[in-house]
């Protein structure tokens, strides 16, 4: 057979053809010149991008009659029988069908020999996580100290796999994918001296079915070719390949955003008349609108998406007056999806309801957004500005409000420090100052309790949290009661001289004068705590089952994570 295929043809001959491999073709080159080269090497990377290309030529540039130099000649003896693959210095080893430990054993009793007519003798060995563990174990000691005259060049896809004992031996090359628009100026290069024609849109497709891989887009170069003599147009491309329009990317999501139910699903069958894989489509759909999601991110993002100039400002055009959160919505539930297309026995069925589904979510206001409303809300309602806000739209379950006007009273305490006003304002807690006075009413013992707690839990919260298990009487004018429920273990606490000597503080600020503290122990009957849990599980399930609850989980997709009750006291 006298023809050639593209990707042996036109295999690059020195470094400087290299495509997209700057990194290791410079360092390799640098090396040459310094004389530094490793006696072992691994290149790693993914398929076609060049490792075993590029071990070929520093192979001829180690043995080039001018050598060793960064650039081979390509025309001494050593670098043709190089590039024809019939080089007696030079052996290229299959890993994976030369890897049993008898092979590797023969190749470590031949690297004693001198190379016949080269500086070096060279072993090029490809899919070397291919070998056995014993194998690899026979070669290290080989690895680790060759003879001068002997070079190791490795080759792998999965360095992974290799032991990290041959890893140590060995200085790594890591080959990186080759982008869309390197691939695509390398095969218009190679048309034009192929005398084709294929527009560059069609480079574009074939260079992202490639997956970054120089050789499987000259493989499916060689394809499209065959198809014609001279010109092969965008439609057999397509066609040839079995891949879908990328305009039709852009009218799905079009059809999305628009809400457009009908023209989502006539698209639909048209791509599956075609012939087209629905689990192929849906994973470039994904893709798609991941792109769109960085796209909508800012300007300088071209190099997160490998796709052509024009798609990119097509995108930034689609999305300008999508917002971001909208975005996101989308793009989660197809991501989530993915599991239901890929199993599916019907994936066009599954791919329609999962339009119908992304058809259904409305844009949301982002939650920074949403907060600084409500804050403005409350801010007007509080200052009474807010005569024009709809009430009704801000209604939430009635619930008694706290008498704020309640008054005190106390001899005593009118006599030590007169008459004070609480600030209402608060809505919560006390001020620093005693509570209002009343000569016709009692200083409220619940009330002064909640303020006795509040200002414990700010210095020692462990104690106020076995206050909140206690009740507080006064049986006398100077005489206070703790009643403590539950276990001894809080009723020790609470007596601790130094928790004892922070609550006769408390009170003694909050009543204004000296009080005796007398802590006493409490018990709860067994019928009045199942009563309170009762009662307890009743409220939230009430609180569960509350139409706002329900609609609050549904927009912010959400999960009730507790529930507590507030006790309220009596207006």
């Amino acid at each position: 057979m006298s023809y050639l295929v593209l990707a042996r043809k036109y295999r690059p001959r020195i470094f400087d053809e290299v495509i997209d491999q700057d990194h290791v073709t410079r360092t390799l080159a640098n090396a040459i010149s310094s004389d530094r080269v490793a006696h072992a090497i691994l290149f790693s990377g993914p398929r076609g991008t060049g490792k075993t290309t590029v071990a070929r030529i520093l192979a001829k540039a180690m043995n080039c009659e001018n050598g060793p130099t960064a650039v081979p000649c390509n025309n001494c003896r050593s670098c043709r029988e190089i590039t024809s693959g019939n080089a007696v210095d030079v052996f290229e080893i299959d890993g994976a069908s030369n890897n049993s430990v008898d092979q590797v054993r023969e190749l470590r009793g031949n690297v004693r020999y001198m190379p016949a007519h080269s500086l070096y003798k060279i072993y090029i060995i490809d899919e070397v996580h291919m070998l056995s563990i014993p194998a690899f174990n026979a070669l290290l000691k080989t690895l680790e100290e060759p003879p001068d005259h002997v070079l190791f060049l490795f080759a792998t896809t999965e360095p992974h796999k290799i032991p990290v004992t041959i890893l140590s031996r060995c200085q790594r090359h890591d080959f990186k994918r080759i982008g869309l628009e390197p691939i695509v100026e390398h095969m218009q290069s190679l048309i034009a001296k192929e005398g084709f024609s294929i527009s560059r849109e069609s480079l574009a497709i074939i260079a992202r079915e490639a997956g970054g891989s120089m050789r499987d887009a000259l493989s499916l170069l060689d394809q499209i070719m065959a198809c014609s003599e001279e010109t092969v147009s965008d439609d057999q491309v397509q066609g040839l390949l079995g891949v879908v329009d990328r305009k039709v990317f852009y009218d799905i999501s079009a059809a999305l955003f628009n809400g457009d139910a009908a023209e989502l699903l006539e698209i639909l069958d048209g791509i599956y008349d075609r012939g087209h894989d629905m689990k192929r489509l849906y994973a470039e759909l994904v893709e798609h609108f991941r792109n769109l999601m960085v796209a909508k991110m800012g300007a300088n993002i071209s190099h997160l998406m490998d796709l052509p100039g024009h798609e990119i400002e097509h995108m930034r055009e689609q999305v300008s007056a999508i917002s971001a959160a909208y975005l996101n919505q989308m793009f989660d539930l197809l991501f989530k999806e993915e599991a239901t297309i890929k199993f599916s026995a019907q994936p066009k069925i599954a791919l329609e309801m999962i339009f119908f589904r992304m058809l259904q979510v409305k844009p949301v206001l982002p939650i920074d957004e949403l907060i600084d409303k409500l804050d403005h809300l409350r801010t007007e309602i509080s200052q009474g500005t807010g005569d024009s806000v709809d009430t009704d739209r801000i209604k939430g379950p009635e619930r008694p409000l706290r008498n704020e006007a309640r008054s005190y009273q106390s001899d005593s305490l009118q006599q030590a420090t007169g008459t004070h006003s609480r600030d209402a304002s608060r809505g919560h807690g006390f001020s620093a100052t005693p509570p209002v006075t009343d000569k016709d009413s009692d200083i409220d013992i619940e009330e002064a309790w909640e303020k006795i707690q509040q200002i414990i839990s700010d210095k020692n919260p462990s104690l106020a949290a076995t206050l909140t298990r206690c009740k507080l009487k006064q049986p006398a004018p100077d005489r206070l009661e703790i009643e403590v429920t539950g276990n001894g273990f809080n009723l020790n606490l609470i007596r601790r001289d130094r928790n004892l000597d922070i609550i006769k503080k408390v009170c003694r600020d909050v009543f204004a004068r000296e009080l005796e503290i007398v802590i006493t122990a409490g018990k709860a009957t067994g019928n009045d705590n199942r009563k309170k849990k009762i009662e307890a599980n009743r409220l939230k399930t009430e609180a569960l089952s509350h139409s706002l609850v329900a609609d609050a989980i549904e927009i912010f997709d959400g999960k009730v994570v507790d529930v507590k009750i507030i006790k309220e006291d009596d207006s």
